[in-house]
């Protein structure tokens, strides 16, 4: 991967507990976080005495070079978004200044806390659809704006090993959202839940307290049946 083709864009904490519906129970378990990027999660968590893991192919470069890419990538991002308002729900952010602000807000926090995160094991430059990790290493897996949003980038074939690799990994699997970057129902929704039935995962569709993205406001929990 080339860091000129990554655009970082991090979410808080409160975001995630609001996108994966987290209660504190679940913010005790282990936790492991599927394309994280410059998210302030992990460091979050880590200051409140939690336990988790972030993956992201974008670890493999260093703060500077991540801080630089958010500096050169982050107004086109904002612009992109002003330009887009009408797909958006302007109730958590008021506009795109007060989201701007909150993002690089958490990038920043993200930023302070990454380069002790890699010596300490808890930001790894992995990605699906092949983990490292032996069975059941976390109790819980969050997969934040790739799986299903990505559809026409990310075939079905790979959200199907993908998330057998997720359920190979983690006791519970949380993936958000369900619609693709245009808005639309991801095409590879039906089939997963159709293959997650076959193979004794228990599948729910579960309405969040999080709606930003017209649209996203479902997350996919799974978890084994057998």
């Amino acid at each position: 991967m080339k860091l000129a083709e990554i655009v970082p864009w991090g979410r808080s904490g409160e975001e995630y507990r609001r996108m994966f519906n987290l209660t504190d129970a679940d913010l005790g378990k282990r936790i492991l976080g599927v394309g994280d990027g410059p998210a302030s999660f992990n460091a979050e968590q880590i200051t409140a005495g939690g336990s988790v893991v972030s993956i992201d192919p974008i670890y493999a470069f260093s703060a500077q070079e991540i801080e630089k890419r958010v500096e050169a990538t982050y107004y086109t991002v904002i612009e992109n978004v002003q330009k887009e308002e009408a797909q958006y729900n302007w109730t958590i952010f008021q506009n795109t200044d007060e989201l701007g602000k909150e993002r690089m807000k958490a990038m920043n926090q993200f930023l302070t806390d990454y380069e002790t995160g890699k010596q300490q094991g808890r930001y790894l430059a992995y990605a699906l659809p092949n983990l490292p990790f032996p069975d059941q290493s976390f109790e819980l897996a969050l997969c934040s704006h790739l799986l299903f949003l990505y559809s026409d980038h990310l075939s079905e074939a790979f959200h199907q090993t993908a998330i057998q690799e997720l359920m190979r990994v983690a006791n519970e699997v949380r993936i958000f959202p369900l619609i693709s970057l245009a808005g639309s129902p991801s095409p590879h929704l039906s089939p997963v839940l159709a293959a997650c039935e076959a193979n004794y995962i228990q599948a729910e569709i579960v309405n969040v307290p999080y709606h930003f993205q017209k649209g996203a406001y479902q997350m996919l929990q799974l978890s084994r049946t057998a």
